[in-house]
């Protein structure tokens, strides 16, 4: 596939002077979709980023890398230099989430362009069937208004749009249900890292007791979003054609994104672009010069007009530089509008605009995964740091009807280490060097050593959309802008709880089938710290957060219809995880594309009923 030009960066003159077909605020894989889907059927749209965009290019998204590379701190955001216009969660000493607990919501995003998909892993995996239908299987959270086949089209669309590589095979014996039954993805499954096969092999007929039952566990592959090699049998799915990848940012061969090579950098960025992000999307659209981008633009209003009840335009504010809170304010004016800037701030502008929606959803039924994590030495040197970041995990407690008593969940095998627990390579160093005053030689071989057998079991855990999970709002939290900062309302049921403590027993089972050292401690001076039956824990967020603006089939009670299109204002759509009521055990990316590809089609619909405005 070739690659085409750029879309085109606009300046707040331009954006005054044109009426837009649509305005879409974020350009995230959701908004970078729908760009694409409209701009090819001719209409013209304005992409109203708050990042500085400086990723759309190679230039820019390798001095991300180099950020990167010269960072201490190797957190999720790490290659992207602190924005104070447009503060990201992890940001936290600069206080950006105004927590009111009881928990922490104990993950991040990145508000720059692509979205995060900019520091995602890459796990791309359809939900289940039994996922769209949680209050009515299991008497928890909420129902779609679709079932997983209403999505099987589009879950397709998503994994040809974002080149997927995967077992299909695999996935059915999972539970999972494809269209057809030779279905395949377009790039063949990730070679399991040799971690995976030592710990595949060391768990080899284990049993663990769970949920009043002795489960055998084994592990498999998980589908990525990350190029390995095309799968010719996709030709049947692909019009004859074998699935190629997407380049990036030129069309230089040479900057086109890579087969992965392992980095084990997948979160926070991978430095040879072989895994997607929105900028794929956004550099291939075919007629770029129908799509404007202005970043640096933070939307801070969206306005309705009073008497048919519809939006009429986005009002942002313009900043100059990203240190500064200088700043012009515009407005964009359009016949469509799209928010696709996540769940939290989607969620938010709406709320600061005045617009609870009719049911006073808003902002409410706030979900993520939470993961607990627990970490051992292996007995003997097993590969650490080599490979995706996750290659393989067990899937055996992703359903069950224990499900009406306690949540789902999946287990990740990590690649690189103990780094997420808090402890890891620096820590090791410490030992030795302080401790154990090794030096030279003897301190790399005991780096080797040590680093190289370390293993990471994450335990990710549903949630169920529960309206005391919310995002508000509080004048008394602005960031230098002026704009609300998001304020957080979280906590974790006994429903979750329950099967977090299951988990850490798991992990116990595990490392002793591997003759793992167990190095697990959950101390109270962690912000995500609870107990629970007398024992102590902590989880960390998945960064998949969801559920602020339900679909759902009545206005009464979701924000969005089964389209995503608002139940109050018929030209506004708001898009993502969001709009999602539940989550499953999926990691949320590939649903939100697959939900931007269903949205579109109706966006087309609606613009075709319009007429033009001459404005």
């Amino acid at each position: 596939m070739s690659q085409n030009a750029t879309i085109k960066s606009v300046d707040c003159q331009t954006v005054t002077d044109t009426f837009y077909d649509v305005v879409i605020v974020g350009a995230g894989v959701a908004g970078a979709i729908v760009a694409k889907q409209l701009s090819e059927q001719g209409k013209s749209v304005l992409i109203l980023e708050a990042g500085t965009g400086q990723s759309l290019t190679l230039q820019g998204f390798q001095s991300h890398v180099e950020t990167f590379y010269g960072a201490v701190d190797k957190n999720a955001n790490a290659p992207y230099p602190v924005n104070f216009n447009a503060l990201s969660p992890t940001d936290g000493k600069y206080g950006y989430f105004e927590e009111k607990g009881p928990l922490p919501l104990s993950g991040s995003y990145t508000r720059t362009l692509g979205g995060t998909t900019m520091h995602w892993e890459g796990k791309t995996l359809r939900m289940l069937p039994e996922d769209f239908q949680l209050k009515t299987n299991y008497n928890q959270g909420c129902d779609w208004p679709i079932s997983d086949q209403h999505l099987w089209p589009y879950y397709r669309q998503a994994e040809y749009e974002m080149g997927v590589s995967g077992d299909a095979a695999e996935q059915r014996e999972l539970g999972i249900r494809f269209e057809h039954d030779d279905y395949v993805f377009p790039m063949t499954k990730l070679a399991p890292s040799y971690l995976d096969e030592q710990v595949r092999d060391g768990i080899k007929g284990l049993e663990v007791p769970f949920a009043g039952a002795n489960v055998p566990i084994s592990l498999s592959t998980f589908p990525q979003a990350r190029n390995s090699v095309p799968n010719p049998d996709y030709q049947n799915y692909n019009n004859g054609y074998t699935f190629v990848p997407d380049g990036v940012a030129s069309k230089n061969p040479v900057e086109y994104g890579e087969r992965c090579q392992g980095n084990a950098n997948c979160v926070s960025i991978c430095p040879v672009q072989a895994k997607y992000d929105a900028r794929k999307t956004l550099n291939t659209i075919a007629f770029p010069e129908r799509v404007h981008l202005l970043a640096q633009a933070v939307a801070s209003q969206v306005e309705i007009d009073s008497e048919t009840g519809q939006v009429s335009a986005i009002h942002y504010k313009h900043y100059y530089d990203k240190g500064s809170p200088e700043h012009t304010v515009g407005t964009a004016r359009g016949r469509l509008f799209v928010l696709a800037a996540g769940a939290v701030e989607n969620a938010k502008l709406m709320l600061m605009s005045n617009l609870p929606s009719s049911s006073g959803l808003m902002g409410c039924n706030l979900m993520d995964h939470p993961f607990l994590l627990a970490w051992g030495l292996l007995p003997k040197v097993a590969g650490t740091m080599r490979g995706p970041l996750v290659t393989s995990g067990i899937a055996n407690f992703r359903r069950g009807d224990f499900r009406s008593q306690q949540c789902a969940f999946g287990v990740d095998i990590h690649n690189d280490g103990w780094g997420w627990s808090g402890t890891g390579a620096s820590d090791i160093v410490r030992e030795a060097v302080e401790k154990q005053h090794k030096y030279g030689a003897e301190l790399r071989q005991e780096l080797i050593d040590k680093i190289s057998r370390q293993l990471l079991l994450a335990f990710m855990c549903e949630l169920p959309a529960d309206s005391g999970n919310r995002v508000t709002i509080d004048p008394e939290y602005k960031d230098q802008l002026g704009i609300y900062r998001p304020v957080i309302h979280f906590n974790l049921p006994d429903y979750c709880k329950k099967t977090l403590a299951d988990c850490r027993e798991i992990s116990k089972q595990i490392f002793a089938q591997l003759g793992a050292e167990d190095h697990t401690e959950y101390t109270d001076e962690d912000p995500a710290y609870y107990e629970y039956e007398g024992q102590g824990y902590w989880f960390r967020g998945g960064n998949h957060f969801s559920g602020t603006h339900i679909m759902g089939n009545s206005p009464n009670d979701s924000v969005v219809n089964a389209d995503q299109r608002s139940w109050d204002h018929e030209n506004l759509y708001l898009l993502g995880a969001g709009s999602m009521p539940s989550i499953g055990t999926s990691n949320t990316t590939l649903s939100i594309a697959a939900l931007a590809f269903k949205a579109s089609e109706k966006m087309l619909e609606n613009l075709a009923k319009t007429p033009v405005s001459l404005s």
